[in-house]
């Protein structure tokens, strides 16, 4: 069956997190001093180990059913374990959510042959992205500052939807927003258990774009295996 659609994974598969991933002490530093500047009168060390617990148990939680709650409920818990009581939609607790991600938006960079190969795929297949990631605005915020938002019909972001990739939920979800079935679309993606098993999972073709070593999947291997995103135009023209 023609390939109808191709679908991206977002993070180090078309936008790189640069510096080993050295974001996180950076933007959980400025959300704590933001926050601490608003009232929030706590050390950055009770701040940080109150973080790091509620964080670690919304994992744990989330790890049992594939959920990806949006970060505000991280900063909202975490306030919470200090003594402050904020709802998740409060502008305190949103704006924290803003500062963390400003921080990170400085670790990543479009990847350099991302735009070449969108130009050159929008006009033959249906685009979009499958993301996990706990700051929706965050995601938006990259594409449009990198240009390459006008190419994406749809952006699925796992904290929008409260599930995040394996789960079918969100495969299946993106496929009736584009209007194809499994069976016409391609999914690319760096992560072997996320992309690679959820995208064959959910009964697509599954290109995988090895960034880094990963261990073999038992569950499901990618139909092609691409070093540079420069490779996946005649790779698709294989599948």
């Amino acid at each position: 069956m023609p390939i109808k659609a191709v679908l991206f994974d977002m993070f180090d598969t078309l936008m790189l997190i640069e510096r080993n991933h050295e974001f996180y002490s950076p933007s959980l530093m400025r959300m704590y001093r933001y926050l601490n500047s608003k009232g929030i009168d706590v050390t950055f060390e009770q701040f940080n180990s109150a973080y790091i617990e509620a964080r670690d148990r919304l994992y744990a939680k989330a790890n049992q059913n594939w959920e990806e709650p949006h970060f505000n409920v991280r900063v909202a818990e975490t306030l919470k374990k200090l003594g402050y009581n904020y709802d998740t939609a409060d502008p305190l607790v949103v704006t924290a959510s803003l500062e963390f991600c400003e921080e990170f938006t400085k670790y990543v960079r479009i990847d350099e042959d991302a735009l070449g190969v969108l130009e050159a795929l929008h006009t033959k297949f249906k685009l979009g992205i499958i993301s996990n990631f706990a700051i929706p605005e965050c995601v938006h915020k990259l594409l449009r500052d990198s240009g390459i938002d006008r190419f994406f019909e749809v952006v699925v972001v796992s904290a929008t939807v409260n599930k995040r990739k394996p789960a079918n939920e969100i495969f299946e979800n993106t496929l009736k927003m584009l209007n194809v079935t499994a069976s016409e679309t391609v999914f690319v993606g760096d992560t072997i258990d996320a992309d690679i098993e959820g995208a064959k999972a959910a009964g697509m073709k599954a290109i995988y774009i090895e960034r880094r070593k990963q261990t073999p999947s038992e569950k499901a291997c990618p139909d092609q295996t691409i070093k540079r995103l420069s490779e996946l135009p005649l790779t698709l023209a294989r599948c």
